[in-house]
């Protein structure tokens, strides 16, 4: 390849725009794990009643892309240093998924703790098969539902490549999976932000989204979804990040 046909190879990749799935391969450097974990507190794990020390906590990391928020979030809740440390629990596990197969490999070559963080390639749109790789792990590990599921921003990139009943039908299987979940659901300027980036691309627009019903406070909608069909409740608002993207915890009724 000519020096300047793979300068313009790399450049695209790099581009955001050039990620319509959400896979961007730099994503850490612009959106470190820290603009999350800063709203976390460390105790959420005995805030939310998990208190019994030799019990197995499981989290799940949605759309972990390589990484890095993964095992952040394990060092975040298990490793970091606190006055009690008889509260924290001995044994946790996070599986952090992503739909980008290269994502993953270089997830899994920098993982550096194996033992308890775990990375595997899935499509979460996509029905679940007979051989479902998330209750696999359930089942390993002897628990019906992950104590605690994070899904940061990932609904935009569901709900704009397939669509609103895809988006509640992903909201429906999380909850399912799930004790509780974080969730930062991208607000709707974000929607246009990455269908302009697209579009300067020269590429062919998100094919849902000039015909999405669920639009403006999409949090919102999530929100009253989860509530209303999913048997949750929405218990604490974090914040917003830097990038103004609320963070809510939701329970299971």
């Amino acid at each position: 390849m000519a020096a300047y046909e793979k300068d313009n190879v790399d450049n695209d990749l790099n581009d955001p725009g050039a990620a319509p799935y959400g896979n961007f391969i730099n994503y850490y450097t612009f959106n470190p794990p820290e603009n999350r974990l800063s709203l976390l507190p460390n105790t959420l794990f005995q805030d939310l009643g998990y208190r019994d020390i030799h019990q197995t906590m499981l989290m799940l990391d949605v759309g972990c892309n390589s990484g890095d928020l993964s095992v952040a979030l394990y060092k975040h809740f298990v490793l970091t240093p606190e006055k009690d440390e008889s509260s924290k629990p001995r044994a946790a596990h996070v599986l952090g998924f992503d739909l980008d197969e290269s994502l993953i490999q270089r997830a899994q070559e920098t993982n550096p703790l194996p033992e308890n963080i775990s990375f595997i390639p899935l499509d979460i749109a996509k029905d679940p098969s007979s051989q479902d790789p998330l209750q696999d792990y359930l089942k390993r590990h002897g628990c019906a539902h992950f104590h605690l599921c994070f899904c940061f921003a990932v609904t935009m990139w569901i709900h704009l490549n397939h669509g609103d009943v895809a988006l509640l039908k992903f909201l429906s299987r999380l909850a399912s999976l799930s004790q509780h979940i974080v969730l930062e659901a991208q607000p709707w300027k974000c929607y246009r932000s990455a269908a302009r980036r697209l579009r300067k691309l020269g590429r062919s627009d998100f094919e849902h989204f000039k015909s999405l019903k669920i639009n403006g406070d999409v949090a919102d909608h999530a929100r009253k979804h989860l509530e209303t069909q999913c048997s949750m409740e929405l218990i604490q608002s974090f914040g917003s990040t830097t990038w103004d993207r609320k963070l809510l915890l939701f329970k299971r009724k």
